[in-house]
């Protein structure tokens, strides 16, 4: 199956910007994750979404995305993946 760009109308964009941003916590944790990550300039982000007790991490950065399945307690997703799980979540 070819990979379709998701495009939303405008005002679902701004509907889900918005909770992004209220949905956003920048922690700077104490400690490096002991899961390797390649890419030096990567290293703080999975300890900071661990630390400030994220549920999910959209990235599309390949070796974040490849460490997915040794992380617990969060899920790492392209944002394509984040638009599925999304779709599932019900609305508050």
């Amino acid at each position: 199956m070819p990979k379709r760009k998701i495009e939303p109308p405008a005002d679902q964009i701004q509907e889900i910007l918005a909770f992004l941003e209220n949905q956003t916590a920048q922690h700077k944790p104490k400690f490096l994750s002991s899961i390797p990550i390649h890419d030096e300039d990567d290293q703080w982000i999975l300890p900071s979404a661990l630390a400030a007790k994220a549920e999910v991490l959209v990235t599309g950065d390949k070796d974040l995305l490849d460490v997915a399945d040794e992380v617990t307690g969060l899920t790492i997703t392209d944002p394509h993946g984040f638009w599925n799980l999304a779709k599932k979540r019900p609305r508050k």
